[in-house]
C-alpha cells in the first residue's frame, strides 16, 4: 500500500521524488544534531566512562580475588600433598617398626623354644641316666640274687657279703665288655 501512495505521488508531481530536506530544516536539524551531541558528551558519556571504569574496577577486582583465591587454593593443595606424603612416611616408619618388633619376638620366640628344647633333651638325658643307673642297679640285684643262688648250688654253701657283692661286679664286668 505505501508502494502504491509513492507510485500515486510520483504520478501526479514529478519532483516530490528528491529526498533531501530544504536548507533550512538541514541547518536546523545540523544545528539540533550539534546541541545533541553537547549535552551526550557532557553529561552522558562522563557517566558512561565512570560506569565502565567501575565495571572495569570491578572486574579487575574479581580476578584478583580469584587469583588469591587460586593461590590459596594451590597452598592448600601443596600443604595436603605435605601432609599426605607425611603420613605415609609415618606408615612406612610404623610398618618398619612392626616388622622389626615382629622379627624380635620371632627371635626370641626361637630363644625360647631352642632353650626349652635343650631343658627338655637336659632333663630327658637325666631321666635315661637315672633309668639306666636304676635299670644298672636291679640288674646287679638280680645278678647278683641269681648268682648268689647259683653259686650256693655250686658250692652249696653260703656265701657272705663280700663274696657276693665281688661276684655280682664281676659278672657286670663282664656282661659289659661283651656289649
Amino acid at each position: 500500500m505505501l508502494l502504491a501512495t509513492i507510485i500515486l505521488a510520483v504520478e501526479e508531481d514529478p519532483d516530490s521524488i528528491a529526498l533531501l530536506p530544504d536548507a533550512a530544516e538541514l541547518i536546523w536539524g545540523f544545528f539540533a544534531f550539534g546541541l545533541l551531541m553537547l549535552a551526550i558528551i557532557k553529561f552522558v558519556f562522563p557517566k558512561l566512562n565512570q560506569t565502565l571504569e567501575d565495571r572495569s574496577a570491578a572486574i579487575q577486582g574479581k580476578l584478583e580475588e580469584a587469583d588469591s583465591k587460586l593461590a590459596d587454593a594451590e597452598e592448600a593443595k601443596r600443604r595436603y600433598e605435605e601432609s599426605i606424603a607425611d603420613a605415609q612416611g609415618d606408615a612406612n616408619r610404623i610398618v618398619e617398626e612392626a616388622k622389626a618388633s615382629a622379627d624380635a619376638l620371632r627371635a626370641e620366640a626361637r630363644e625360647r623354644a631352642e632353650a626349652e628344647a635343650q631343658h627338655i633333651i637336659e632333663r630327658a638325658q637325666a631321666d635315661v641316666s637315672a633309668e639306666r643307673d636304676r635299670a644298672l642297679q636291679e640288674l646287679r640285684t638280680q645278678v647278683g640274687a641269681i648268682s648268689v643262688e647259683l653259686a650256693s648250688r655250686i658250692v652249696e654253701r653260703e656265701l657272705d657279703d663280700a663274696t657276693h657283692a665281688g661276684l655280682v661286679d664281676e659278672y657286670i664286668q663282664r656282661l659289659s665288655n661283651q656289649n
